[in-house]
């Protein structure tokens, strides 16, 4: 079992004040692959002040200098990445080809991002008289899920070293090794000492002690509307920045007319990927009334074809849901869905292939679905999807924007028919015959799903302040 007890801060391993031990589990097979020390309040403050002190000078470099960090870091990273799979693989069930091929790489994929982005980035313009300049926002306190973790990772860390702020990183307690070695790769590459600091622990005691802290300038959020809420609240007594990517129920706009055979797959590919844990997954098909069977039969097909299997084992196949809390979840809710009048077309209730251990979930297909059904509102985040017809065009889009959430969207069909419907959704991300954002791009949401954007120049002007600069000599 690995042992990561130690947390960095002021650009030293060191060890916790107070914390306890806690063992992070293999979801494949139950059992303990690492462990963390669960940090404390003294933890959160000792690495805030070595933060703040750090700003005072890091917050000074020139863009060519942390241009260079950045090179250095990509290549630091790059050296890495079969570690940082590996970690991402054993301790939240990405099986190792996937954690090879994108879960490693998306975090990769910030930086690189993040580092053409600056050597573009417009740091201030004149409006007038007047001069208007971005400034590094301060002390950045980062709370990072576990299903996508060095993506959601690296989204925070790059434009916020880009920007010129410093940070304090609690990474998920259910994925926190490929955050240990990231903070290797960082003190590697150079990053100043106090500019990067990982404190490991849980939302309770950790997250709040972030979220509250006086001197932290800004919290970065990514996780659930539940939780956000949670930190938004902690935050709101020192009036810091708050910057959220929150919960989403991604509907699927399956255009009348539409090819089923050939948009549907590569849609669908959305609800299966990293085992369904993605907050854009497209779950919610919405087919027109005339082509709901035919859908219906294209969509089972996928499903059934559809292999599980471990994490460590090579190939093409989704593997286990994170935790038993998660398989749990999702288990009531296709069994909520049943219990609701839904049609159970394949999958269902209980781990695939009659395993006894682990947390597999079956590809499950629930087609006659309506919007008063649990399934329907809440966050699955699992391998299911749900059929629920249409009438007319307009019908779909409001049952399309029918949800307290907005962060993605996706419709299938003709392209040209989908740029049209794309404006009427109400969500931060809108994919026509995909599922998956664009490089250099910005992503967030509308509504409950959040606050902020993160990805190229619209990430790191996410993680500065604007100040007007009135009266200079001209």
């Amino acid at each position: 079992m690995k042992s990561y007890l130690k947390h960095y801060i002021d650009g030293q391993w060191v060890d916790s004040e107070g914390g306890a031990r806690h063992e992070v589990i293999d979801p494949s097979t139950e059992q303990p692959v690492s462990e963390i020390t669960l940090g404390t309040a003294a933890d959160v403050d000792k690495a805030v002040a070595a933060a703040k002190k750090a700003f005072k000078s890091y917050s000074q470099t020139s863009v060519d200098e942390r241009i260079a960090l950045l090179e250095r870091i990509v290549e630091e990273y790059k050296a890495r990445i079969p570690d940082l799979a590996a970690a991402t693989s054993e301790e939240m069930g990405a099986p190792i080809g996937f954690a090879q091929m994108a879960q490693a790489p998306a975090g990769l994929g910030y930086f690189i991002g993040t580092l053409a982005a600056l050597k573009e980035f417009k740091f201030e313009e004149r409006v007038g008289k007047n001069r208007v300049v971005h400034e590094p926002v301060g002390v950045v306190g980062m709370i990072t899920p576990w299903n996508w973790p060095l993506n959601q990772i690296c989204a925070k860390v790059a434009p916020a070293l880009a920007a010129g702020d410093t940070m304090v990183l609690k990474p998920s307690e259910e994925a926190p090794g490929n955050a240990v070695i990231l903070a290797e790769i960082l003190d590697k590459a150079g990053v100043p000492a106090g500019v990067f600091n990982l404190v490991n622990g849980d939302g309770p005691g950790v997250g709040a002690a972030i979220s509250s802290h006086k001197d932290v300038d800004m919290v970065s959020f990514t996780g659930s509307t539940r939780a956000g809420i949670a930190v938004a609240q902690a935050a709101a007594p020192t009036v810091k920045r708050v910057h959220q990517e929150l919960g989403g129920k991604a509907p699927n706009l399956v255009l009348k007319g539409a090819n089923l055979p050939e948009v549907l797959p590569p849609t669908i590919a959305g609800v299966l990927a990293n085992s369904g844990q993605s907050c854009i997954a497209p779950t919610r098909l919405l087919v027109h009334e005339s082509q709901v069977a035919d859908a219906t039969n294209v969509v089972k097909a996928i499903m059934e074809a559809t292999q599980v299997a471990e994490a460590s084992t090579m190939g093409a196949h989704i593997g286990p849901v994170v935790n038993k809390a998660q398989y749990e979840k999702i288990q009531g809710l296709i069994q909520s869905a049943i219990d609701e009048g839904a049609t159970l077309v394949t999958g269902g209730t209980g781990r695939a292939d009659g395993r006894n251990a682990g947390f597999f979930v079956k590809p499950t297909l629930l087609a006659d679905v309506t919007p008063d059904m649990r399934i329907y509102r809440e966050e699955t985040f699992g391998p299911v999807a749900t059929i629920t017809k249409y009438g007319d065009a307009d019908d779909a889009i409001e049952m399309a924007n029918d949800t307290v959430y907005g962060l993605s969207a996706t419709i299938s069909g003709d392209p040209a028919e989908a740029a049209k419907v794309a404006p009427k959704l109400r969500a931060g991300l809108v994919t026509i015959n995909a599922w998956a954002g664009g490089g250099g791009t910005p992503f967030g949401g509308y509504k409950q799903s959040g606050n902020g954007r993160e990805g190229g120049k619209y990430g790191i002007a996410d993680f500065m302040e604007l100040k007007t600069i009135v009266g200079e000599p001209v």
